[in-house]
C-alpha cells in the first residue's frame, strides 16, 4: 500500500472565511499543512513565497479573476495537482474545469470526507513514480520517454512533442489520459477504468468527459476520428492505443 506523506502543504484558495477556517481546523487535523488564500493575487503571492503539494480553488470570487481562469493561469507553468470546488454542478462546468486543467472537480456543498479522500488520492498519484511504457511503445530506455509514430511524450517533464520537434500543449488532464493510453499499447480500456485511472473524483455512468477528452487528444495528435490510426474507439467498450508496429 502506498501513503501519503504526512505535512504535505496545500494551498485553500477561497473567498468565504468559514469555509477556510472550517477546513483549516479539519485538514490541519488530518495532519497537512494549510495556508488560505482569498482570491487570485493572494494565492499568487502565496506562491511566489513558497511551493504547495496540491491547490484546493474555489471558482466564483467577487472580485478579479475566476477560478477557472486561475486554473488556465497554473497549467501555464505548472503541475501542481487542482481540486476545484464549485456551486455548478452541471456535466458541462465539470468538462470545462478538468479540460483547462483543473485534476478533480468537487461540488459545493461537499462532505469533507470525500475531499478528504480525494486530496490523498491525489497526492498519492502525484508522488508515485512514473511507470515504464509496457511493450510495443518505444522508450528511450530509462522509462521516461516514449516514442510512437514519430511522437514524444516525456513522461518527467509532461511535455508532448511533435514529429516536426513542436510541442504540443496539453492540459494536465489529457496528459494523465495520453500516459494512461501509452502505457498499455494494444490493451483495451474501458471508460470506467479511465476515469479510475485519470479523473481522481467519483463519476457516474452517464459521464461522457472521456469521449470529449479523446476527442480532444486525437484532435492534438492529428489522429483523425472517422479512421483513428493512434486511439481507436471499440464500439460499447471504451478505447484501445495502436501505436505504429505495434503487434507486428
Amino acid at each position: 500500500m502506498q501513503y501519503v506523506r504526512t505535512g504535505s502543504r496545500i494551498l485553500l484558495v477561497d473567498d468565504d472565511p468559514r469555509l477556510c477556517r472550517f477546513l483549516n481546523r479539519f485538514l490541519t487535523g488530518e495532519g497537512f499543512a494549510i495556508e488560505t488564500a482569498h482570491d487570485g493575487h493572494q494565492m499568487r503571492r502565496a506562491l511566489a513565497n513558497g511551493q504547495f503539494d496540491l491547490i484546493i480553488l474555489d471558482v466564483m470570487f467577487p472580485r478579479g479573476e475566476d477560478g477557472l481562469s486561475l486554473v488556465r493561469t497554473l497549467r501555464s507553468d505548472s503541475v501542481t495537482p487542482v481540486i476545484v470546488l464549485s456551486g455548478k454542478t452541471t456535466a458541462v462546468d465539470k468538462i470545462i474545469g478538468l479540460e483547462l486543467g483543473a485534476d478533480d472537480y468537487l461540488s459545493k456543498p461537499f462532505e469533507p470526507r470525500e475531499l478528504l479522500a480525494r486530496i490523498r488520492a491525489l497526492l498519492r498519484r502525484s508522488e508515485g513514480p512514473f511507470s515504464r511504457a509496457e511493450g510495443g511503445a518505444a522508450g528511450n530506455g530509462d522509462g521516461e520517454v516514449v516514442e510512437f509514430g514519430g511522437w514524444r511524450l516525456d513522461l518527467e517533464r509532461q511535455e508532448l512533442r511533435s514529429p516536426d520537434d513542436e510541442r504540443v500543449e496539453l492540459t494536465s488532464h489529457e496528459f494523465k489520459l495520453l500516459k494512461a493510453l501509452v502505457e498499455r499499447p494494444g490493451r483495451v480500456m474501458s471508460r470506467d477504468r479511465i476515469l479510475d485511472m485519470t479523473a481522481n473524483r467519483l463519476w457516474n455512468p452517464d459521464d461522457r468527459s472521456v469521449d470529449v477528452s479523446i476527442a480532444k487528444l486525437r484532435r492534438k495528435l492529428g489522429d483523425d476520428p472517422r479512421h483513428a490510426c493512434l486511439i481507436k474507439t471499440v464500439r460499447g467498450v471504451g478505447y484501445v492505443f495502436t501505436p505504429p508496429g505495434h503487434g507486428s
